[in-house]
């Protein structure tokens, strides 16, 4: 995989927020990219992508959002909210000099970069949303909300595997041990002896257990630039319907759909990767 620059970045209100920034392979040949990860998850979600990625001639910029990985803990915790988050990746944009991106967005990034296109149009060159859209599965809402911030800590990484394994399983089945303890170290860190999630608990809290209303507005604002949608097609958040609502929004939207994957698909699958590839190679 491609070496990467680790950033430290304070954004206004004060927190350091990390970020993994991939250089260009052989200098940059488009649009730098821009990658957003899930409720839980951290910029480790992303290693092979942006590597890929960054193999093509585009920078990459990975960030840990607040509260999550290496990037600092906000000390209210109702600041854990989208309209901070779009706040916070611009922030990072203008500070590393980059006008516009292209973002990519699992899950909750996704939803990040829809109200981007509503709170900072210009920075968004093209979209991909991974596994998310404007109308939301309330059973994947539902199964999400069962776990986060209520598990842990392990014991041992053994333990912290196996939890992850049991809260996963569905959405990823029959995969080997191999990759469900690379699963568990991407999401977890070690600390005082003990296995923990790397994410403050406390985000938990602005987490509601009912899906949000219809985010048609956004999509119809991020519709303005290209899009590409992938979906798992056991997924319990994007049904098949969520992205019919998307192409009658957007008619020439582009679509990959990875099987035996729920939510959300790792984006180092061969189908998340053909089509991101063929996707970028389209763009500026």
């Amino acid at each position: 995989m491609s070496k990467y620059t680790e950033r430290f970045l304070r954004v206004p209100d004060g927190l350091s927020l990390f970020a993994r920034d991939y250089a260009a392979e052989g200098g940059e040949r488009g649009v730098p990219v821009l990658c957003l990860h899930g409720l839980t998850r951290n910029s480790s979600d992303f290693g092979v992508l942006a590597s890929r990625i960054a193999a093509l001639g585009r920078r990459v910029i990975v960030p840990d959002v607040r509260g999550r990985g290496r990037s600092d803990n906000d000390p209210v915790p109702d600041r854990y909210r989208p309209n901070i988050y779009v706040s916070d990746a611009v922030a990072l944009l203008d500070m590393l000099e980059i006008p516009h991106a292209v973002f990519i967005g699992t899950s909750m990034g996704g939803i990040i970069t829809m109200l981007a296109a509503v709170m900072a149009p210009t920075r968004i060159a093209a979209a991909v949303l991974n596994d998310i859209g404007p109308e939301i599965d309330p059973r994947g809402i539902a199964r999400i909300g069962s776990y986060v911030g209520k598990e842990g800590p392990f014991a041992s990484w053994n333990e912290a595997i196996a939890a992850v394994r049991e809260s996963q399983r569905d959405n990823f089945p029959d995969r080997d041990d191999t990759f469900w303890e690379g699963f568990a170290r991407r999401v977890m860190r070690e600390r005082e002896g003990r296995v923990e999630y790397a994410y403050d608990p406390a985000i938990a809290s602005t987490f509601g257990g009912a899906p949000p209303a219809s985010m048609a507005p956004l999509f119809e604002a991020l519709a303005k630039v290209p899009v590409l949608v992938i979906r798992g097609a056991l997924s319990d958040l994007l049904s098949e319907q969520g992205v019919e609502t998307m192409r009658r929004i957007k008619p020439d939207l582009q679509y990959a759909e990875v099987p035996g994957v729920g939510h959300a698909p790792t984006l180092n699958e061969s189908v998340s990767w053909n089509a991101i590839e063929k996707f970028l190679i389209s763009l500026p």
